[in-house]
């Protein structure tokens, strides 16, 4: 059963006026406010950044202060300073910030860092160009599952991954198949925090969601029929092994127009599953020649 009745771990930072409390794991929130070691005010920062979406690359102080609850003296003290070492930049046309150049090399050495990218490429190709889908990788952010790498072979205008790009973890394929995977203590600590922190996806997914959970304890993948993008269906399986200490998910995402009925289940699921089983001996046995080497 899934435990909905967790305590939130929620902090609300500025206590002066009502807001968008920053959320984080349960183990960081217990005596925060008493803790020497926590920065605040780079939390407060680190905040003003995730405040950018997809289709909105442009924000001023007076959205940032609604989304954050920040008073705008502080977020106006914020944004200069963020302007300044380059993770905002000042559009003067608009008046208003995007990100900076710096938000994208921060990125790239974590990208860089992650070796199961430049094993698994060829095969998703591979098996992108066969089910002529789109085939990612992806990890956990938070209430979201982001795209760490991805092939597309579909031309689908209305769905063409990125890395980088996001899907709510309650909905998707991708964010079911690593909520099974992952332990109970992980699972009700993300549960926690979506029903806190995103409301509308939990109002709209948790009730679906035991029954995704209890599919995917019998066959090992997860699916998504359109509750993403109405004319894309999708599987998803997770790596049996962390990485590093994250679950890494695979999902392909097909056109629904190009499956039969069981198209998805009886013939790309397992193919996926076979395609994950060959990266992960590939990693072990990358591993192994290290070990041998060392």
């Amino acid at each position: 059963m899934l435990n909905t009745d967790a305590p939130r771990a929620a902090l609300c930072l500025n206590r002066k006026a009502p807001c968008t409390p920053v959320f984080l794991p349960t183990f960081m929130t217990q005596h925060l406010t008493r803790n020497p070691q926590f920065a605040t005010t780079l939390a407060h920062g680190l905040e003003l950044l995730n405040c950018f979406k997809v289709g909105e690359p442009v924000l001023g102080n007076k959205e940032f202060a609604e989304r954050t609850g920040l008073s705008k003296a502080t977020v106006s003290r914020l944004t200069y300073t963020l302007a300044m070492i380059g993770f905002l930049r000042y559009d003067n046309s608009v008046r208003k910030y995007r990100l900076g150049s710096a938000a994208v090399s921060v990125g790239y050495p974590f990208l860089q860092g992650m070796r199961i990218r430049e094993l698994a490429r060829p095969l998703m190709k591979e098996f992108a160009d066969a089910t002529r889908g789109s085939v990612s990788l992806g990890m956990r952010d938070r209430t979201q599952m982001v795209y760490v790498e991805t092939s597309r072979r579909h031309e689908s205008l209305a769905f063409r991954p990125d890395t980088g790009a996001t899907l709510p973890v309650l909905a998707s394929a991708m964010g079911r198949a690593w909520l099974g995977r992952a332990t109970a203590t992980q699972r009700n600590a993300v549960l926690e925090l979506v029903r806190a922190r995103d409301p509308v996806q939990w109002q709209t997914s948790h009730a679906s969601l035991e029954a995704a959970l209890r599919a995917f304890a019998k066959r090992g993948f997860a699916i998504s029929e359109g509750e993403i993008k109405h004319d894309i269906h999708a599987v998803a399986v997770p790596m049996r092994t962390p990485i590093d200490s994250e679950i890494f998910v695979f999902n392909c995402g097909v056109p629904q127009i190009q499956l039969g009925r069981h198209t998805l289940v009886d013939e790309i699921a397992p193919q996926l599953m076979q395609m994950v089983e060959t990266l992960e001996r590939e990693l072990m046995a990358l591993d192994a020649t290290s070990v041998d080497r060392s």
